[in-house]
């Protein structure tokens, strides 16, 4: 999972998406629209979004501070993935993020979000920790990708 530059997060908080976490959901994704990736990370998630073929703005700047792009495509920290999710309804605008499963269990998000539709990956999304070799780890918990506003044809989708 990326984090943003001005925060002091916790271990578990830099955690990179594979290129695999969205090759998974690349046909959700809407292609006529600007991706916003704010979590930087180690850059390469906005590398991985353009390689499948969309347009990415991905800078090393606060999300809290910043409003860019269509949609928000991210994998944001699961430390603050509620001020995540607040942020993300002032915002109002169309997102897919990557986080834990048990996530949908949490109050907030049935309140601030009541049709979140989410996209549940067929395999848990191993994860590349930020700064070493490059290779994904043993993930020991499952994650799915939340959607807002996205207009999916099911409020819960499985990947085959």
């Amino acid at each position: 999972m990326a984090g943003f530059h001005t925060k002091t997060f916790l271990n578990y908080d830099d955690y990179m998406t594979p290129r695999s976490g969205w090759k998974n959901i690349k046909d959700y994704i809407p292609k006529d629209k600007v991706l916003w990736e704010p979590f930087y990370g180690d850059g390469k998630s906005g590398d991985y979004l353009r390689e499948l073929g969309f347009n990415v703005i991905h800078k090393k700047e606060d999300f809290f501070n910043n409003n860019k792009g269509d949609i928000v495509v991210s994998n944001p920290p699961f430390s603050c993935k509620k001020q995540v999710i607040e942020r993300l309804v002032e915002l109002d605008k169309p997102f897919i993020i990557i986080m834990p499963q048990n996530t949908i269990n949490n109050n907030y998000i049935r309140e601030l979000i009541p049709d979140i539709q989410i996209i549940i990956p067929r395999r848990r999304i191993q994860f590349i920790k930020n700064g070493e070799d490059g290779h994904p780890k043993k993930c020991n918990f499952d994650c799915f990708y939340y959607c807002y506003k996205i207009g999916l044809e099911k409020d819960i989708l499985f990947l085959c």
